[in-house]
């Protein structure tokens, strides 16, 4: 499974997982964010989102292990993964419809979003599938009108 990890940059960034290359993911309290962060498994993959100013996904990680001892309050190590090429800003994210349903719009603070395949890819500029296109394109010309 893939997911979207939110934090604030002036907490922590990216940047600063990249310069420590692994770190644990914990503190979250919203009760769907803390159910979502049990669900994570070994080897998901992540999308690491910084809110605040910036309100754009800025990289990828990757989830080493999950320690689900304390269920309100899970454990999830992450690794560094690479710096996105372009930043995904959140106006990007709202104007597809592959988002139109996300919990990324629709719940704005939730800090852990599980994220589809074909979400993740638009996120990371992993190539999308010929209807994903399709529905990248028609969402921005909704969003345009």
């Amino acid at each position: 499974m893939d997911y979207l990890l939110k934090t604030e940059p002036t907490v922590y960034s990216f940047a600063d997982l990249e310069r420590e290359k692994v770190t644990v993911w914990d503190g979250v309290t919203n009760p769907v964010a803390v159910k979502h962060l049990r669900e994570i498994k070994a080897g998901d993959r992540l999308v690491i989102y910084e809110t605040g100013e910036h309100k754009s996904a800025f990289g990828t990680a990757t989830v080493v292990s999950v320690d689900a001892a304390d269920p309100k309050n899970p454990q999830v190590k992450i690794k560094a993964g690479k710096v996105l090429a372009k930043p995904v800003t959140l106006a990007e994210v709202k104007a597809n419809k592959l988002f139109a349903d996300s919990p990324l719009v629709r719940q704005g603070r939730l800090s852990v979003v599980p994220l589809s395949k074909e979400q993740y890819k638009f996120l990371t500029g992993e190539r999308l599938s010929k209807d994903s296109v399709i529905a990248c394109l028609a969402g921005r010309e909704t969003a345009s009108d």
